[in-house]
């Protein structure tokens, strides 16, 4: 399983770089988590250059992808030639987005009619585009999901952790992560913010591409 992280300059490392850390706590056959960018570096908001692991054609053919948020965001969803790049699709694939990251789903028609999370600062720009903006930390319905608030990006990853390799994958990823001392009470208040959102019967591993 292919789960691709959209990273673009002026992207947020916490957006980033903490669902990448999250997701490649999970050990499976052929699980795979990618920085995907339009080239070959992207720089962050804060100056750091990472190397691109995929392209943004390779995401879009993974089973999984988040929208990572950044400073350029508004100016990413007027680059036409960009956005045709992506082949997102909620029928095939698990979809995320973070923060900003939202907008740029609203751009490209993939929430349609889905309610959805994202920062303060972006709020604005997503009501505009004629999307429902909800006073919380993370929302999915279906195979699309959305976070708001850096550090929501958590939840993005037990979301697809869940969705993909099972409720203990997901609680074990979180549980490792998790400040000594309070692990428990973490993983709890992060999955209670998960599990109203996840199907009724998780699919297992071995099932969760077919429930796609």
């Amino acid at each position: 399983m292919h789960i691709a992280i959209l990273t673009f300059d002026g992207y947020n490392e916490l957006d980033s770089l903490i669902a990448l850390g999250i997701l490649n706590r999970v050990k499976l056959p052929g699980w795979r988590v990618s920085l995907a960018a339009p080239g070959e570096t992207v720089t962050s908001m804060n100056g750091v250059v990472v190397h691109a692991q995929a392209s943004l054609e390779e995401a879009s053919l993974a089973d999984a992808v988040i929208v990572g948020s950044g400073m350029r965001t508004r100016e990413i969803v007027r680059d036409a030639a960009l956005l045709a790049r992506l082949r997102l699709d909620p029928a095939r694939q698990l979809i995320g987005a973070q923060c900003s990251g939202t907008l740029l789903l609203a751009k490209l028609g993939v929430l349609d009619g889905v309610p959805a999370c994202t920062d303060l600062i972006t709020k604005p720009w997503v009501q505009e585009a004629g999307v429902e903006v909800l006073q919380q930390p993370f929302f999915a319905r279906g195979n699309v999901a959305t976070a708001g608030g850096c550090l929501a990006s958590q939840y993005l990853a037990a979301w697809i952790i869940a969705r993909l390799a099972g409720l203990e994958a997901a609680r074990d990823a979180l549980h490792y992560v998790a400040p000594v001392g309070e692990k428990d009470d973490y993983v709890a208040r992060a999955m209670s913010h998960v599990l109203p959102c996840l199907p009724s019967a998780p699919q297992h591993p071995e099932a969760a591409l077919a429930a796609l």
